[in-house]
């Protein structure tokens, strides 16, 4: 982003043409379908193109670091094997195999499918200092982690469930 911002005032400096965009970010995620690291680009929307794509909820916590109520989301009692993707963008998020139930109200992960694919960023709302989780593609909001989780890791990643979409692995596979 501070890369484009450059772009366009060197650009205005020199006189180009503001017509032109650059391309978006390139970035390093995991991928379970080839089981490796691949590059590929960040998901950039405007505003109005995510209030189209979400629902009043998901724009709230997704893009407005929101929270939603506890014990809502129906994801927090799936149990079925399969991938947890971003609700804003497709990427593979979590696995099924890492999710436990926290007594929370949110699904709780103790591993996302790969650090890659995560991004962190100090949340210092409400008094208290909170490390908030987003996704690396499109910078959506997805929760908060702590440090009060299972073994093998110890954290809880305490995930909206708004901000995500499950995918049941499929019988063929």
């Amino acid at each position: 982003m501070t890369m484009r911002i450059i772009g366009l005032a060197i650009g205005l400096l020199f006189g180009a043409g503001v017509t032109a965009t650059l391309a978006a970010e390139p970035i390093r995620i995991y991928s379970l379908d080839k089981a490796d690291y691949l590059m590929t680009e960040k998901v950039e929307k405007t505003e109005a193109q995510w209030r189209q794509l979400l629902t009043p909820l998901q724009y709230k916590v997704m893009r407005e670091q929101g929270t939603e109520a506890a014990y809502t989301s129906p994801l927090h009692a799936i149990k079925k094997e399969g991938v947890y993707r971003c609700a804003g963008c497709g990427l593979e998020l979590f696995h099924s195999d890492q999710k436990y139930d926290s007594v929370t109200g949110w699904p709780s992960f103790y591993a996302p499918v790969d650090r890659a694919n995560v991004g962190f960023e100090t949340d210092r709302k409400f008094f208290v200092t909170r490390t908030e989780v987003h996704c690396i593609r499109c910078e959506s909001h997805l929760g908060h982690v702590f440090e009060d989780g299972p073994k093998p890791t110890g954290l809880r990643y305490c995930i909206n469930g708004v901000s995500l979409v499950f995918k049941e692995k499929s019988a063929d596979k």
